[in-house]
């Protein structure tokens, strides 16, 4: 499983030119499944994005010393199949390690359950939809979470 944190202002998804989803100050989550990934992987990813130390303590002090959970901040979270594109060989991405679309939905959908489970506001983009997704990032702070099958 492949997540690209970001802190953002604001973030916000829309689908046909219509906005289904938007947060403010929190993280914009773009979620990558792996065709070996399982509730293990969920479980540790979804423990880092709520406790990982991406916020100041303080105004003015740029040291990060809170959680998304520390701060009651937003989550966005977008499927984000393309995570896994392997570029190494030929012009054309391979998609061979992203889970098939019925499993990666399901696998997503639990993320986001238990991502709810922390009580913080958690909106979502549509699943294998066309999404545009407006993200005012914050810093900028970018960071990739991985965690693979074992």
């Amino acid at each position: 499983m492949r997540v690209v944190i970001q802190r953002v202002k604001s973030s916000q998804v829309t689908v046909n030119g219509e906005i289904i989803s938007k947060i403010g100050h929190g993280l914009n989550l773009l979620v990558g499944i792996a065709n070996t990934d399982t509730d293990a992987e969920i479980d540790w990813i979804v423990r880092k994005c709520l406790e990982l130390r991406l916020f100041p303590g303080q105004e003015g002090d740029n040291r990060w010393q809170k959680s998304i959970q520390e701060i009651g901040g937003d989550l966005l979270v977008v499927s984000q199949f393309t995570l896994y594109g392997d570029c190494r060989k030929g012009r054309r991405p391979s998609f061979d390690r992203s889970a098939a679309p019925q499993s990666a939905e399901d696998l997503y959908n639990r993320f986001v359950i238990k991502l709810r489970a922390s009580g913080l506001q958690v909106e979502t983009g549509k699943f294998g939809a066309m999404m545009q997704v407006t993200i005012e990032n914050d810093g900028p702070v970018t960071l990739l979470l991985e965690k693979e099958a074992i």
